[in-house]
């Protein structure tokens, strides 16, 4: 415009809703541009829209089910703690993948 200032479409506007809402839900920048190119195209198939969302969900439950596993094996970590003053820590020894401190008292 005259003063600087850029103007925008409602189709503008329109997209920037899209790519909000989209990052909104989890969709990565990649997966927005393909629902705009979808949102733009004319002859898209609503069928194509509703694939990329379901591939979407199948994504966040593998995500989510790789999630309850790490808790589940934090959760398991922290049940073999005594968490009191002493230095040995079954959690350190289990994370480092050997056990320092006992082999450290053995000698």
């Amino acid at each position: 415009s005259e003063n600087g200032y850029r103007t925008y479409t409602q189709k503008h506007l329109n997209e920037l809703t899209l790519l909000r809402q989209a990052r909104q839900v989890g969709f990565n920048l990649e997966e927005c541009g393909e629902l705009v190119n979808l949102f733009n195209d004319p002859r898209r198939h609503s069928a194509d829209v509703k694939k990329r969302t379901l591939e979407k969900v199948a994504e966040i439950e593998r995500h989510i089910s790789e999630l309850q596993s790490m808790r589940d094996q934090l959760l398991a970590l922290a049940e073999s703690c005594p968490g009191d003053d002493s230095a040995d820590c079954p959690i350190i020894d289990n994370l480092s993948g050997c056990c320092h401190h006992k082999a450290q008292k053995s000698r």
